[in-house]
């Protein structure tokens, strides 16, 4: 129990009642006693009727799951503290700092901000409340151990992803464009119209309805599809633009998550291996929508690496792992051309028998810098040092392309979008 403000400033009067004997005369006392004696009744009667800590009452609701860089809170419910009530929690690093907040009718919501994935717990909470005056307050810590897992923003990716699950259309950009009319698997049968490929006509179908019936084909389904995430020390590395600076990991899970939600709703088998120092989690491709629960189950468990990413001996064991041709989208990045040399041998030995798509987070920091006109000698160093970077990554994707990999390069705000357009031009073109 510990004095508040406001007990200080109560008792700050009697300090100078307590002069008054001094200057003006010892019959005086009783003034400065009384004085006392009144503030040491009302701090007995303040302690007196504050609450022990045995007596509050609480409970604390979290969300079933928690969604990184997607704002939620935490519901905290307390009884038997009285009116002046005031909460802060402790919690892992996955969350950002709540402060300190009030108790409103027995209720608070703790704001709960996950910055990375994996597990947020909340540890401890401190709760701090006042007696009926104010004088004194009691600090009350509660051992919590409240753990809730912290997964990709699931609503972000279907969202982003149901723009492009419709089977008659396709995005491209910002623009919607027919995706039917091209492939080998039978479609439907519709009316012949002039302009028409002449050789669509199905003369059998014409000829049972007396009408001129054309085929209409799409692209075929069921290819085997791999996300192939690289988890070593260069993808924990933070990259966006203000609120959305959150690991390249991060972003490219976000990327490839949009793009099995869009592949398993087209019929493809999508699985999922993940790969650092060593190689990690490999989910084997397979179809329909619930698949996307077990590959959000996968990426929510992959740990930020510290050490330098093996690539020789996980693309390898990739490689030993795929039965059949696949369309492997690798996820990672490199920060020069010299290393990114074993990158570009090992992911050229794995397009010789697959169709292997890369897939590298631009930063948009170093195109900003170099655009920027420099006002000194160390804005024009740097402007110099990340061209010559862009220069090598230019480089190193033009290697890549002449090996056979599709390149998917773009910001993080535009990845998604960017890896499903390749994805479906790749299925449009029955290239797996």
């Amino acid at each position: 129990m510990q004095p508040t403000m406001r007990a200080v400033v109560f008792f700050a009067p009697g300090v100078f009642l307590a002069v008054l004997p001094v200057l003006f005369g010892e019959r005086l006392w009783w003034v400065w006693a009384a004085a006392f004696g009144l503030f040491a009744v009302a701090i007995a009667f303040d302690a007196a009727f504050t609450p022990a800590g045995k007596s509050v009452q609480w409970d604390l609701e979290l969300p079933g799951r928690l969604y990184m860089g997607k704002a939620s809170a935490a519901k905290l419910t307390l009884k038997g503290a009285g009116l002046n009530a005031e909460v802060s929690a402790d919690m892992s690093e996955h969350a950002s700092p709540t402060g300190v907040i009030a108790v409103t009718d027995g209720a608070a919501e703790l704001p709960l901000i996950p910055a990375r994935r994996g597990e947020l717990s909340i540890e401890s909470l401190w709760i701090r409340y006042t007696g009926p005056l104010g004088l004194v307050r009691r600090t009350l810590a509660l051992d919590v151990d409240e753990k809730r897992a912290v997964i990709p923003n699931v609503s972000r990716v279907r969202g982003q992803a149901l723009m492009f699950s419709s089977r008659t259309e396709r995005r491209v950009g910002t623009k919607v464009e027919k995706f039917l009319g091209q492939g080998s698997e039978f479609e439907a049968l519709r009316e012949y119209l002039p302009g028409m490929d002449i050789r669509s006509i199905d003369w059998k179908a014409s000829a049972r309805h007396r009408a001129l019936l054309s085929r209409e084909f799409r692209a075929e389904r069921n290819h085997a599809v791999v996300i192939a995430v690289d988890t070593g020390y260069r993808m924990s590395e933070p990259i966006g633009e203000g609120e959305a600076r959150i690991p390249r990991l991060d972003h490219a899970l976000q990327a490839g998550l949009e793009m099995s939600w869009v592949g398993l709703k087209q019929g493809d088998r999508v699985g999922l291996f993940s790969f650092g120092t060593r190689p990690g989690k490999f989910v084997r491709p397979r179809s329909g929508v619930r698949t996307f629960d077990a590959l959000l189950s996968a990426t929510t468990d992959l740990e930020y690496g510290a050490d330098e990413t093996n690539y020789t001996l996980g693309l390898t064991t990739l490689a030993t792992r795929l039965t059949r041709r696949t369309l492997v989208v690798v996820l990672t990045d490199f920060a020069d051309a010299i290393g990114a040399e074993l990158l570009v041998e090992n992911l050229g030995r794995l397009a010789r028998k697959h169709l292997v798509v890369f897939v590298s987070l631009r930063d948009p920091l170093l195109g900003s810098v170099r655009a920027a006109a420099p006002e000194t000698a160390l804005d024009l160093e740097r402007a110099l040092v990340a061209d010559e970077l862009l220069q090598e990554r230019e480089l190193v994707l033009t290697k890549l392309k002449r090996s056979g990999v599709k390149c998917v390069d773009a910001p993080p705000r535009y990845i998604g979008t960017a890896l499903i357009n390749r994805y479906l031009q790749i299925i449009r073109r029955e290239a797996v």
